[in-house]
């Protein structure tokens, strides 16, 4: 049993929710600079070191789901920050509030406890498009993606085997 079915750990899990919302929050406002500067790669690396927080606590309570959401976006968000192209960049901002509003609507659910609300929400057109976006990124090589000590980068291999455990 997870921690989110637990009802001895619901507070564990409502901090969670308040953590990673206040996390959220943060994103939001890092995304709201790049659109106003897309070149600066700063606010996509800090994006990768934010959203890598959610995704660490989200793995200890047993919201797979989202951890795995949550490692796409880290992901694209450190190999983003190595691009130049400033018309993809743009596209990758889209995408990322767009993951911060998924995963905010996913938080959500899990604090009403309605964690069966997960399965409802739509991530179909949302793979789709991380599916896009990890194409344009697989030749950049990132240490700091690194997912186990043998493997110095995430592999696109990796980025699909994580699409994959969602049923993108």
């Amino acid at each position: 049993m997870s921690l989110i079915n637990d009802p001895s750990m619901r507070e564990i899990v409502i901090d969670f929710c308040d953590e990673s919302i206040e996390l959220f929050n943060q994103l939001e406002e890092g995304l709201e600079i790049l659109e106003e500067d897309p070149t600066r790669s700063e606010e996509l690396e800090k994006f990768g070191q934010l959203i890598d927080r959610v995704m660490g606590a989200a793995k200890s309570i047993g919201a797979d789901e989202i951890a795995t959401f949550c490692e796409l976006g880290k992901v694209i968000g450190y190999k983003s920050s190595q691009s130049t192209d400033t018309a993809l960049l743009e596209v990758v901002i889209a995408i990322l509030f767009d993951s911060v509003e998924l995963l905010r609507k996913m938080v959500n659910q899990i604090k009403t406890g309605n964690e069966q609300g997960l399965k409802s929400l739509n991530t179909q057109a949302f793979g789709t498009r991380l599916s896009w976006l990890s194409e344009k990124f697989k030749d950049i090589e990132r240490a700091s993606c690194a997912v186990e000590p043998q493997s110095k980068n995430l592999s696109q291999t990796s980025i699909d085997d994580l699409m994959s455990s969602l049923g993108l």
